[in-house]
């Protein structure tokens, strides 16, 4: 089958001028490489120009546009005057390029006389690509050594401070370069600080994250967003060097787990607290992950510790022990209405909890249980957990029951399908806007991170590096943020996509529904149901399209359970 995509001819030009290596000359002698040594039509050629934008990055209209219909395969080959006319900077130049290759789109230089459907263009590329990583990997060398140069004073280089500590100016300056610049340092807030040391007193005391996350609960203690502490907020507080007292004991932890220690043992005195740099490690679109020990860069702090050594390292060995034996979230492959049901007492999911036993038709036993009764063991919520085989059994039939009105599940079916779509192109337009907001950010850091990487140990590093690590962290939420709304669009989709074929099935719609297989049950039910409540009594189910229908009926009557 012959490749039917175009070719795109991509021009730019810093200035408005006619003169020498103008745009339509870049453009015209594309041009003429396409027609008369490559037999491409006139009509399957589409140019690109950026004229008034410079090479330094890849933020111009035109390029970004043509970025796009590659990556939506309209085009097999892009072609260029000069390697250059890309990007001066030949890390950029590499990533469009990976990015060409990665779309099947080929790359031609004409003034280069590079073509990498050819041998010599695949070598000179391979070049292209190993002085580029060098270039990286040099720029790294340097944030890094910057970054050493300051740890060794200690300082605190931005972002959010942790639980317990606000950012202040210190008294005084510090001399950077020969040059006098104020200082940053963190503060304890008391109120916080005293909730860091019982929650490291209770990790230490139950040595479980489960159990302080319980106990935590229990006694209404919440972030300082507000929210309660799940066990991930708990763990990264209990991580976290820069609650550790600066003494021996956290001396001899630190080297002991080969980290790079900028200060002698006679330093960790203790008088101060820890800092850490160099901790995770932060990639666009992923989630932050903890770099190896060795990587991390341990300075002593301007500010005071709260836990002693001992102790903190005592917290690292149970976290350490416990990491085999790490949480993971009980699933059931057989309840339906995981992400459906909820407690009509305090508003959480119910979660499936399977047992071990079997009921007399050979199914699975298992229940739902109120998240917040569980995590808080009781202590925020006393909802009684409802039988998992009946209920599910109940909102099948109801599902059924539909199907006596097919006229009235098509309404249904129909009303889900638009409320479906107009919610997919919400989420997108969502994803949209951020994903911009988060280019202007990623575009900021990679000029800032540049910048740095030039200025060595100079006075303006320290401001640098904060704008990095501000940009890096608001990066990091609009990930997340996008992330949550593509899954909202993966979820919504999963449960609309097989809408016409349950349209379908309304000829015999009650057998038609038993023959589904379990995910195809779970799709119908988030298409009909928006949301089942259990009280501890009656069960009430909202259908989509309607906000409520009321089950108080004598069907229920079985459901109503006395197990706690």
């Amino acid at each position: 089958m012959s490749d039917s995509r175009k070719y795109a001819i991509y021009s730019r030009k810093s200035k408005f001028t006619g003169k020498g290596e103008s745009i339509s000359n870049q453009v015209e002698i594309c041009r003429s490489e396409l027609i008369s040594r490559h037999g491409v039509r006139e009509e399957d050629i589409v140019v690109f120009e950026d004229e008034g934008y410079t090479g330094a990055n890849t933020r111009r209209p035109r390029f970004q546009e043509m970025m796009r219909r590659c990556r939506e395969g309209e085009f097999r080959s892009v072609i260029c005057y000069r390697l250059d006319r890309i990007s001066r900077n030949t890390a950029d130049f590499v990533r469009t390029y990976e990015e060409l290759k990665e779309h099947s789109v080929c790359f031609l230089s004409v003034n280069d006389n590079i073509d990498d459907t050819t041998p010599m263009g695949k070598a000179m590329m391979m070049i292209s690509s190993v002085f580029a990583q060098l270039e990286r990997d040099i720029i790294a060398e340097r944030i890094i050594d910057n970054m050493q140069e300051l740890a060794k004073m200690g300082r605190w280089l931005g972002g959010n401070p942790p639980t317990g500590y606000r950012s202040t100016d210190t008294v005084g300056s510090v001399s950077v370069d020969g040059k006098e610049r104020k200082a940053r340092k963190l503060e304890q807030i008391p109120e916080e600080i005293g909730l860091v040391r019982l929650i490291f007193a209770k990790f230490l005391e139950l040595c479980s994250l489960t159990a302080v996350q319980s106990f935590l609960l229990n006694e209404n203690i919440v972030t300082r967003r507000g929210n309660d502490f799940n066990r991930f907020a708990i763990k990264n507080i209990l991580q976290n060097p820069v609650y550790a007292i600066n003494d021996r004991d956290a001396y001899l932890y630190f080297t002991g787990k080969g980290m790079q220690v900028f200060a002698g043992e006679a330093d960790f005195d203790g008088k101060q607290g820890v800092i850490s740099y160099n901790k995770t490690r932060q990639q666009a679109g992923k989630a932050n992950r903890m770099r190896d020990p060795s990587e991390w860069i341990i300075a002593v702090g301007k500010h005071k510790g709260v836990i002693s050594g001992r102790d903190w390292s005592s917290v690292q060995d149970l976290l350490s022990v416990n990491k085999d034996k790490s949480f993971r979230r009980p699933r059931s492959n057989v309840a339906l209405l995981s992400g459906r049901l909820f407690c009509a007492g305090c508003g959480s999911y119910m979660r499936p909890k399977l047992s071990d036993r079997v009921n007399k038709e050979g199914e699975r036993i298992y229940d739902y249980l109120c998240e917040l009764k569980e995590n808080s063991k009781g202590g925020r919520c006393v909802m009684k957990r409802i039988s998992g085989n009946r209920l599910d059994k109940l909102i099948c039939g109801e599902i059924k029951a539909l199907g006596s009105d097919s006229l009235m599940l098509v309404k249904r079916l129909r009303s889900y399908e638009n409320k479906v779509s107009d919610t997919l192109g919400d989420y997108q337009s969502e994803i949209d806007r951020l994903v911009k907001q988060k280019q202007k950010l990623s575009a900021e850091c990679g000029k800032l991170v540049t910048v740095l990487a030039s200025a060595g140990q100079s006075a303006a590093s320290k401001d640098i590096l904060e704008q990095i690590n501000s940009r890096r962290e608001e990066e990091a939420d609009l990930d997340r943020r996008i992330a949550e709304y593509r899954q909202l669009i993966s979820r919504a989709g999963s449960s609309g996509e097989n809408f016409s074929a349950l349209a379908d099935m309304l000829a015999d719609y009650a057998s038609a529904f038993d023959s589904l297989d379990l995910e195809k049950k779970r799709s119908l039910i988030r298409c009909l149901v928006d949301r089942v409540e259990w009280d501890g009594e009656n069960v009430s189910i909202y259908f989509a399209g309607s906000r409520s229908r009321s089950n108080e009926d004598s069907d229920i009557s079985p459901l109503r359970d006395d197990r706690k």
